[in-house]
């Protein structure tokens, strides 16, 4: 079956949104350095700290997606109602700096997860299932085309094939037993994936963050671009899972590449 040519320009939109200029190219701009001498200002121990609230972001949100998320169709996503939310986080985290981020990016993980839900909601992702809200979990560990990227392949779909057991483990797991067992190393993996690819926006964001001219309004302004960055991925991964619910994937595949 071949696409029609309303499919094929949602195809087109979502290839433009999942290849978008990565974070740290956004950051760069805003801050007016390159990220790298940012992360330079950041104090020796700031990994650390960077890892544990990734982690503690991530099962926090895995928590919100599997208690809270409900499947309620909307045609519209309310995507500048949680950038005005995430802001108001990101001026507080940017006050405070990084001894804050613990409380700040929980917080703005969550919102953030609200407004990725409303898209998937948007673009008809069945959120009653536990595999459609791990897709939105999923979210967090994709991103913009990579410099390893040849011109074949989409990173995209390289990182969508990296997850893809462990999501399907993760799923199985928390149709069966719920959150009983958040140490369960079905989970465990599941969020380690997850964060070696989040925490590296959290780094990036963090960094920006620590230029010392930036404070409380800098900080909103980072979180603004953090949430559109993620909104524009989850907008672009929604239309590609909506089109694999009616086209063969691997058709859908090979007409990204092409496209």
């Amino acid at each position: 079956m071949r696409l029609s040519a309303e499919d094929e320009d949602a195809l087109r939109y979502a290839k433009t949104l999942l290849e978008t200029p990565g974070f740290a190219t956004r950051l760069t701009g805003l801050i007016g350095m390159p990220i790298e001498k940012a992360l330079a200002l950041l104090p020796a121990k700031w990994t650390e700290v960077v890892t544990g609230a990734t982690r503690k972001s991530l099962y926090a949100a895995l928590h919100t997606a599997l208690l809270t998320l409900e499947h309620k169709p909307r045609a519209q996503s309310r995507e500048v109602v949680h950038k005005l939310a995430v802001a108001a986080t990101g001026a507080g985290g940017g006050a405070f700096g990084l001894p804050a981020l613990p409380f700040e990016l929980p917080l703005s993980t969550t919102i953030m997860l609200r407004s990725i839900a409303d898209i998937a909601r948007s673009e008809g992702e069945p959120l009653w299932t536990t595999r459609g809200k791990l897709a939105c979990l999923e979210v967090f560990a994709l991103g913009g085309r990579s410099t390893s990227d040849d011109a074949s392949e989409s990173a995209y779909f390289v990182i969508r094939g990296a997850l893809a057991r462990s999501v399907s483990e993760a799923a199985h797991y928390l149709t069966e037993r719920g959150l009983a067992e958040e140490g369960a190393p079905t989970l465990v993996r599941f969020i380690t994936q997850l964060a070696a690819r989040f925490g590296v926006n959290v780094s990036e964001k963090v960094a920006a963050q620590a230029v010392p001219v930036l404070g409380a309004a800098g900080g909103a302004a980072i979180n603004l671009l953090f949430i559109d960055h993620f909104q524009d991925i989850a907008r672009g991964h929604f239309i590609v899972r909506r089109l694999e619910r009616t086209y063969d994937p691997q058709m859908l595949r090979a007409e990204f590449a092409h496209l």
